[in-house]
């Protein structure tokens, strides 16, 4: 006779951690509100509920962290809602605002980057802390998602109305697609110390970057968020020729 299984205790019956949750609900909340808005026609509010999702599901980890809340019931329930918030929402605002004219290559490229976010997802969860950390391997997921806000914001800040229906999206759809499921290196920024001591002109810059931002919003966030995009790809090309340089270097000396 097979042994019936033992139900082991878990986290969850401790409870859970009210308050990093709270904000990882709120980035889904903001998902779901961008896909109703882009649903609904409204772009531009769709393009704003992704970006304040994006800092939500910045603010939760650290906040975890921070108050040593972290758990696996988090890392879990942080993984879904970005897929949601940064998958699902950003396609279907690209869909809605620049791809249905094309047709099943328009909803094919939706598709391709819910995938592609989906795998990237599950690629990161089981990589942590076998990649190193201050790099990511593959576009992160919300960096996608800001490309595609930051494109929607920008084309109302240049006088467009509505619809964008340009292949240049649909390529851009697909490319950043292909880059969140690459190995691709980007910048993770998670060695940057924001409680040491800093270089008086360090302030300065935060000053006149954060001035810029609020004075040229919708221009600097389509700048920072395909600026980053293309940061990966340009990092990797200058590696290649320095490696290349230097295997030249060692070719003459024998």
């Amino acid at each position: 006779m097979m042994k019936k299984p033992t139900i082991t205790s878990d986290g969850m019956k401790k409870g859970i951690y009210l308050l990093p949750n709270l904000f990882t609900t709120a980035s889904l909340f903001c998902g779901f509100y961008a896909i109703i808005a882009s649903m609904r026609g409204s772009f531009l509010n769709a393009a704003v509920s992704i970006l304040i999702a994006g800092i939500l599901d910045g603010l939760d980890g650290r906040i975890a962290r921070f108050t040593n809340t972290t758990s696996k019931f988090g890392s879990e329930y942080d993984s879904l809602s970005d897929l949601v918030a940064f998958g699902v929402a950003p396609a279907i605002l690209a869909y809605t605002w620049a791809l249905s004219p094309f047709g099943r290559y328009g909803w094919l490229a939706a598709f391709l980057f819910v995938a592609c976010g989906a795998l990237r997802l599950a690629r990161f969860n089981i990589q942590i802390g076998i990649v190193e950390s201050k790099v990511f391997n593959g576009l992160p997921i919300p960096a996608a998602a800001a490309v595609v806000a930051g494109s929607v914001l920008f084309y109302g800040y240049v006088g467009g109305a509505d619809h964008f229906n340009h292949i240049s999206i649909l390529l851009a759809v697909v490319a950043l697609a292909l880059l969140m499921v690459s190995n691709v290196k980007f910048y993770s920024f998670k060695d940057v110390n924001y409680f040491s001591r800093k270089p008086f002109i360090t302030l300065v810059l935060v000053v006149f970057v954060f001035t810029v931002i609020v004075m040229e919003p919708q221009l600097m966030i389509f700048t920072l968020a395909v600026g980053y995009a293309l940061s990966g790809p340009v990092w990797s090309c200058c590696k290649f020729v320095r490696k290349k340089e230097e295997y030249k270097e060692e070719v003459k000396k024998f």
